[in-house]
């Protein structure tokens, strides 16, 4: 028999939290929107269905116990919804609040399928976790008993930080090292604060900090130590890099100034977040206050370029895309989001050539969609209409982002990559064909969401565990 406090799907309409106005959002870096007060994210959660089949949580890279704590949180036990939460994610409020849920989760929520709308999936994950921030619910991070092995961790994005957390609660020494002076990757430094605030990455890095993962900042492997140094040092290595190459455009004048990599304006923008000095960025050259902004590319990282670049006060922000809007990467929430705060969408269009140094116009031909490509989406082409001049003081590229040469940068040549540069694998055991080295995330399976990160950092913990104990039981064999 079905619980009386859930199946309102029919009586209750979906709502998610109310957005901010457009203009006022505008004008900060805070979130677009609040979290649920309390009685309205138990009243959405009890929208849930509770079907037999979740495809929720098929749909789930965690595989996160969905309707149950849905469930919980309609019965207002929140405490237990949010260690629920918690039991199948280390970063749920995270999560939360940049999966695209709208392609995942709540895409496949089966009262979506019934026109009913889905229900707010992200949104009550999110309220329960910070819910549960407030109120103290978030346990510290309890060491194991001690293993007498250490391990260490290149990388301190969301991959990176869930193994450690899971390596760090068996027992092990686990040492982080990552190349900025802040831990938290793209979390930190690559998602803007109206997606993510920065206080909500900072505590979580806090409570592994405080649960004794030493994190080393400013290091870059290859510079302060060789991959060989680090094997040395510890009994099991993860590489969890992530990728963060900019993929190229070959056009003619490219190389102009004021022609930038998103990941450059992105992290320039997050460090003046913090309070930092950032001369790049004072100059001018990494601010698009004042001027005609174009951003190329469709994925989410050029949706955070284009709202980034609203709220440095742009005259103007263009988004040039060489698809249409249903065959773009990014999320069609940020889409959204973008129109509603005044970016303008350019579908179907390429960049030819960038005029001037510093540049100034950018002259942009047409596309046509033509036979599906290897992924199944619609090829673009060059359509031979015709092509028009925009004005542009400010290019920003977002096409995405390839590997790292990591052998060349590790002094590890002997490291095996694809031809793409990703790091080789065995399947099973997550293990690298050099012995004791992991690799997971990204630099495994090319850049993807941040919820398989941590999916991956979950289970190369499990795997590299495996591992560390299998080399103590040979220790004590011997």
């Amino acid at each position: 028999m079905a619980n009386e406090s859930m199946l309102k799907f029919v009586g209750t309409a979906q709502a998610y939290p109310a957005k901010r106005d457009p203009e006022l959002r505008a004008e900060d870096f805070r979130e677009i929107a609040d979290r649920y007060a309390e009685a309205a994210g138990e009243e959405q959660a009890a929208r849930c269905s509770q079907c037999g089949v979740p495809y929720c949580s098929v749909h789930c890279p965690l595989h996160n116990h969905i309707p149950d704590w849905l469930r919980l949180t309609a019965e207002g036990r929140l405490r237990e919804a949010y260690e629920l939460s918690n039991a199948t994610s280390t970063m749920p409020e995270i999560c939360g609040r940049i999966c695209p849920q709208d392609r995942l989760c709540e895409g496949n929520c089966v009262i979506e399928f019934s026109g009913h709308g889905a229900v707010t999936i992200g949104a009550v994950e999110k309220f329960i976790t910070d819910t549960a921030w407030e109120n103290g619910w978030v346990e510290p991070l309890v060491p194991g008993r001690p293993t007498g092995q250490s391990v260490g961790i290149i990388g301190a994005g969301p991959a990176g930080l869930t193994a450690a957390e899971y390596l760090r609660a068996a027992g092990h020494e686990v040492h982080v090292y990552d190349r900025h002076d802040r831990a938290g990757g793209l979390l930190t430094y690559g998602i803007p604060g109206f997606k993510l605030e920065k206080p909500v990455v900072m505590r979580r890095i806090e409570r592994l900090a405080e649960g004794g993962i030493v994190f080393h900042q400013n290091f870059e492997v290859g510079r302060d130590a060789s991959l060989a140094e680090l094997r040395d040092r510890h009994d099991a290595v993860l590489i969890a890099t992530g990728v963060y190459k900019p993929r190229a455009i070959k056009a003619p004048g490219v190389d102009a100034g004021g022609v930038i990599d998103a990941l450059d304006y992105l992290i320039a923008s997050n460090r003046k977040g913090f309070g930092d000095d950032v001369p790049d960025f004072d100059s001018g050259a990494l601010d698009a206050s004042g001027k005609h902004v174009l951003v190329i590319g469709g994925g989410d990282t050029a949706m955070d370029c284009v709202r980034t670049a609203v709220r440095q006060g742009a005259a103007s922000v263009k988004c040039l895309y060489r698809r249409d809007r249903a065959n773009m990467p990014g999320s069609q929430r940020e889409v959204a989001n973008a129109e509603e705060e005044g970016v303008e969408f350019v579908w179907l269009s390429a960049p030819e050539r960038f005029s001037g140094d510093p540049v100034s116009a950018v002259r942009v031909g047409k596309m046509r969609l033509g036979a599906p490509d290897a992924s199944g989406r619609r090829a673009p082409e060059p359509d031979p209409g015709a092509a028009e001049e925009l004005p542009a003081d400010l290019v920003i590229k977002a096409l995405g982002f390839d590997p790292e040469p990591l052998p060349v940068l590790f002094g590890a040549p002997e490291l095996r990559v694809t031809r793409w540069g990703t790091v080789v694998i065995d399947q099973p055991g997550m293990q690298t064909n050099l012995p004791g080295v992991f690799a997971a995330g990204d630099i495994v399976r090319g850049a993807s969401l941040v919820v398989w990160a941590i999916r991956d950092g979950r289970d190369v913990a499990a795997k590299m565990g495996q591992y560390l104990r299998a080399k103590t039981a040979e220790r004590k064999a011997a």
